[in-house]
């Protein structure tokens, strides 16, 4: 038997994992790190649903896996891929399986699905011996190399793989028809000896693709495996085809066995243990039978599977005491990074965070706002400015506060296409922009002189109000610094064409604030200023964000403290922003259905003023 034929994986092995079974994915690339392979063990995944890439963790480093959408594309990309790990269900395990042994690069493949027919089960195995190949399953958690290659979720968890030793090579080749006995034999063999050279499951089935006397043979022609371990169970005859080679000479390594269902006799008629294969329907597949032919054709054979580790241990010692096994220093035990999501819900990880969200939560069942359920929100109706009270000052507003705030919005929304704002969202809407970056230019003209005012008119009368000057003294003392005061002033309106949208917050304000003491005082101050020039007038700007301070300062909700952090904030000029996009997307969305060109300035608005030949004329 040539070395092919005997190692099936090695640190080398290339597999191909069909299915996007990412959980498999990462514990075998993990099981590659801790064996401290040189490039991880999957060379691409085989995805019938999408082509393209899977982002996979190695160690502390990202990689990326290929995704092809059939074996042959996979196959032709990788050929030095020799195994493929088969979590097709059972619908499709046979037509992929069969399909991955006829391709000539592909010599060993894992079936995982269980229910997979027994006659399909039968021409996989029949298929495989034909061509040389292996087949592993179904019904199968796969086997493993120790440190060297794992099939999907062989041996558990990570933790199991370090406490069973698996990620160095020992000298026990081991083989069972139990998946779920495999993870137990494997911590068993770690404890009495030196552990675990390589480990299959065949699977459960009557008719797996491989029988244990395949691997059994292949340990036996492995000069590295120094004694074989095996779990049959009652059931079928595979175990007699053992015992047989044991007769005759063919197994030469010691070997441990024990056949699993000595309980089967108690029991008042025959049962199924579990596997479509462990019943036993003659004496002679009992595991009673079993067991002592074992022992007659000499294999060691606990009396129970209590001391199937002490047989272990036994076998062990003799061939260290016979310099057939070398003993050796432990390798320190690998470590694993551990997911920062796993590590994060264990609570066993502390990270600093990258920001502070203190207005919404979106990690339960429901969404918060500023820890109010959005199902409250609707349910008590409290509408846009009940929102923008939550998530903008963490308040639940008055109603009357809520509703102020809305009709702010209103009023400010639009003010024809003329202004700032409009006209540039107009002119990039007429120059192809998509929406969003025409509003992004019609906001970027929110400043000081269009809709910006608000903070600033809202900072500069509290300030007078707070510190006892008259309207007078504001005047002229806003005079002696040479700055507009914000907030008065209107290009169009004036005191005999009065801005309409100021007196409905006026009258909105009268009727339903607790006080207006700040806005009696700017009416002061807008007679002093209207008696100069008649545009001179409060504009709906300063009239907005003097009456916020009203309204934080007399509804109950707001301290001083906080007045003051919303005003040096800028919290105001959001409003205006908020409202005015509306109209801005309705500009926007006017232009592109009326399929409007670029605009280009008519150039008889526009005084060209050149420079003379003399002006720019450079002195020597």
């Amino acid at each position: 038997m040539s070395r092919k034929d005997y190692i099936l994986f090695d640190r080398n092995t290339k597999a191909f994992v069909y299915g996007y079974q990412t959980n498999a994915i990462q514990r075998m690339l993990d099981f590659d790190y801790i064996c401290k392979r040189e490039s991880p063990s999957i060379a691409a995944i085989i995805n019938p649903s999408r082509a393209g890439i899977h982002k996979a963790f190695w160690g502390t480093k990202e990689i990326l896996l290929p995704m092809y959408k059939t074996t042959a594309l996979a196959a032709k990309a990788y050929p030095d891929a020799d195994v493929m790990v088969n979590f097709a269900s059972h619908r499709s395990a046979f037509e992929t399986s069969m399909e991955a042994l006829q391709e000539k690069t592909i010599r060993v493949v894992a079936v995982i699905a269980e229910g997979v027919p027994e006659r399909q089960s039968r021409v996989l195995g029949a298929t495989a011996r034909s061509l040389n190949k292996i087949v592993i399953g179904p019904a199968t958690v796969g086997g493993m190399a120790a440190g060297a290659f794992r099939i999907g979720n062989t041996a558990g968890t990570i933790e199991n793989i370090i406490a069973s030793k698996l990620y160095r090579p020992g000298c026990v080749g081991f083989v069972s028809k139990s998946g779920g006995m495999l993870n137990e034999a494997f911590n068993i063999i770690s404890r009495n000896s030196n552990g675990i050279y390589e480990g299959v499951a065949i699977g459960g089935d009557r008719y797996p693709g491989s029988n244990m006397l395949d691997h059994i043979m292949r340990y036996e022609a492995n000069p590295k495996i120094k004694m074989i371990a095996c779990l049959g169970e009652l059931g079928g005859e595979d175990e007699y085809r053992i015992i047989k080679a044991l007769k005759e000479g063919k197994i030469t390594k010691p070997l441990v066995a024990w056949v699993t269902g000595t309980c089967s006799p108690v029991l008042p008629s025959s049962v199924q243990f579990g596997h479509a294969g462990a019943k036993a329907d003659t004496e002679k597949e009992t595991a009673q039978a079993k067991n002592q032919a074992f022992r007659e054709a000499g294999a060691y054979v606990p009396t129970s599977f209590d001391g199937y580790g002490d047989s272990v241990r036994e076998v062990y010692d003799m061939l260290v005491a016979k310099g057939v096994v070398k003993e050796f220093a432990e390798p320190e035990s690998p470590r694993i990074p551990a997911d920062y999501s796993k590590a994060l819900a264990e609570g066993i990880i502390r990270k600093p965070t990258t920001f502070i969200c203190t207005v919404s939560d979106d990690r339960g069942e429901e969404l918060l706002y500023a820890g109010k359920k959005l199902s409250d929100v609707l349910d008590q109706k409290m509408g846009i400015g009940g929102v923008i009270g939550l998530l903008w000052f963490k308040k639940e507003l008055p109603d009357y506060a809520a509703r102020f705030i809305e009709l702010v919005l209103q009023i400010v929304a639009d003010h024809g296409p003329a202004v700032s704002g409009a006209h540039n969202a107009i002119v990039a809407s007429c120059a192809g922009k998509d929406l969003i970056s025409s509003l992004c230019s019609g906001l970027l003209t929110i400043g000081p002189r269009f809709g910006g005012a608000i903070d600033d008119a809202a900072r500069e009368f509290k300030h007078a109000k707070e510190t006892g000057i008259t309207p007078e003294q504001f005047v002229n003392d806003m005079k002696k610094k040479g700055i507009n005061i914000p907030g008065i002033g209107h290009k169009i309106k004036s005191v005999k064409n009065p801005d309409k949208r100021v007196q409905l917050l006026i009258q909105y304000a009268k009727s339903n604030f607790p006080k207006t003491e700040l806005l009696n005082f700017a009416l002061q101050v807008e007679q002093l200023t209207t008696a100069k020039k008649g545009n001179l007038i409060l504009n709906v700007d300063g009239c907005i964000g003097i009456l916020f301070i009203d309204l934080m300062g007399s509804c109950g909700a707001f301290t001083q403290e906080e007045i003051d952090e919303i005003v040096k904030l800028g919290y105001l000029n959001g409003l205006f922003a908020l409202g005015r996009s509306i109209g801005l997307i309705g500009h926007i969305l006017d232009q592109k259905r009326l399929g409007a060109r670029l605009y280009r300035h008519p150039a008889e608005d526009i005084a060209y003023m050149m420079p003379t030949s003399e002006e720019i004329q450079c002195k020597r």
